[in-house]
């Protein structure tokens, strides 16, 4: 969805002390020039993998890295889609391609995802005046399918075993991003497929991905996309959305939004273990319409990343990708994630209290979820409350209470915590 241009915290929780943040995991103040490890080391299969915290990076082409830690990445506005490499038949531009991917792997990222589309002007067939990325044609379906193969042959020959995803396109269901047909994106995502899997057979095919907060560009585009699979038996490995909500829109908003397209997903007849990735997401993006843009900051900024990623496991979205980790300010995100901020906090709270942990389940009960983790022994459940405040009874063995900015305070089984959106978590003996 994003086109560039290049609080009430819980009661009982008051500053912590220095064993009590450690306790938390929290990173105070990470320094500005340091690289968060990208992949935890030795997690147990049957542990949230590192993988379930996507994210892109601004500038990653050009040695940008988050200083948060994360587990997969995609390349989406870095200069890497189809219209920014083969600006000539047959001749190719992989400056950019090449730096993100060598930057990448000096960290030691080895789960990386690039979006195959857009078309470039020369391939065009049709032409519109609004586009994203911003090069005529780019939104267009090819006037010949057998350009988009020579593209896909190219890059996937290149790459095999350095690229490990291959989403079809992005936000096709938008006429901003794709003009033509569902059916004709059907037929791409089928012909890639087919290379992709010829040449790596390893790499995972990822369908092209819709927007969900704009309704009737969903309903127009997806299941009849979806219904064009179907009849090509579904020549996906992963099925792909994006779930920014209104501008106003929370993450209880989100999961209402991934109600709606796992409801398209099962009346298609999708595999019912085919896996599904949220490749892009934010909040407070100003839309639709005169929906106001919404600034989410402080302890709400770092909460609702953990809530977003602990949603998954709730919803049974097998990873998201974070849109995005930027060198600075990006105006029209509502939480903003670079060094420093409060969102970068909650993905160190997501290091430490989900990733590598083995995950429980979740119970709603009076408005507040409960989501249950262990590690090495150590019990913990995560809890918040769906929207205002709940009281919530600690459970039996609980020893301290925390937030996603590593304010933690002592507590004990049967206190009563007031539950906020900003999600804390208890510490149990």
């Amino acid at each position: 969805m994003v086109r560039r241009s290049k609080l009430v915290l819980v009661s009982t929780l008051f500053t912590a002390s220095a064993l009590a943040l450690s306790a938390c995991g929290g990173a105070a103040n990470p320094t500005p020039t340091s690289a968060a490890p990208s992949v935890a080391p030795s997690i147990a299969a049957d542990a949230v993998q590192p993988t379930l915290v996507g994210m892109h990076i601004e500038g990653v082409e050009a040695e940008a890295w988050a200083s948060a830690p994360f587990g997969a990445l995609r390349l989406w506005d870095n200069g890497t889609a189809w219209s920014q490499i083969e600006l000539e038949k047959g001749k190719y531009k992989w400056d950019n391609l090449e730096g993100a991917l060598n930057n990448a792997e000096a960290k030691g990222m080895t789960d990386i995802m690039l979006v195959l589309g857009t078309t470039p002007e020369w391939a065009a067939r049709d032409f519109t005046d609004t586009v994203y990325p911003p090069y005529p044609g780019a939104n267009s379906a090819p006037k010949d399918f057998a350009d988009w193969d020579n593209w896909v042959t190219a890059v996937v020959s290149r790459y095999k075993g350095r690229i490990t995803s291959y989403e079809i396109w992005n936000e096709a269901n938008l006429a901003d991003f794709f003009s033509g047909t569902p059916e004709e994106m059907a037929d791409l995502t089928a012909r890639a497929y087919k290379i992709i899997k010829d040449i790596d057979p390893e790499a995972t095919v990822v369908s092209a991905s819709p927007a969900l907060r704009l309704t009737k560009a969903f309903d127009n585009f997806y299941p009849a996309y979806l219904k064009a699979l179907a009849a090509k038996n579904w020549p996906i490995d992963v099925l792909a959305i994006h779930t920014y909500p209104t501008g106003e829109g929370d993450p209880v908003a989100r999961g209402l939004l991934i109600d709606i397209v796992k409801k398209a997903i099962t009346a298609a007849g999708a595999p019912a273990d085919m896996p599904l990735w949220d490749t892009e997401l934010n909040y407070g993006l100003a839309g639709p319409g005169p929906i106001p843009k919404t600034e989410i900051t402080g302890a709400k900024a770092a909460g609702w990343v953990v809530r977003t990623y602990i949603d998954d496991l709730r919803y049974g979205i097998a990873r998201s990708y974070w849109y995005i980790w930027s060198l600075g300010p990006i105006p029209l995100l509502g939480v903003q994630a670079f060094t420093g901020t409060d969102a970068e906090q909650g993905f160190f709270a997501l290091e430490n209290w989900v990733v590598g942990s083995t995950f429980d389940g979740c119970d709603e009960a009076g408005g507040a979820i409960t989501c249950n983790f262990s590690r090495d022994g150590q019990k913990s459940v995560v809890a918040w409350a769906q929207t205002g405040e709940v009281p919530y009874t600690a459970p039996a063995g609980t020893q301290l209470v925390c937030d996603p900015l590593a304010n933690c305070q002592e507590s004990a089984a049967e206190a009563v915590i007031t539950l906020t959106e900003v999600p804390v978590r208890i510490y149990l003996q």
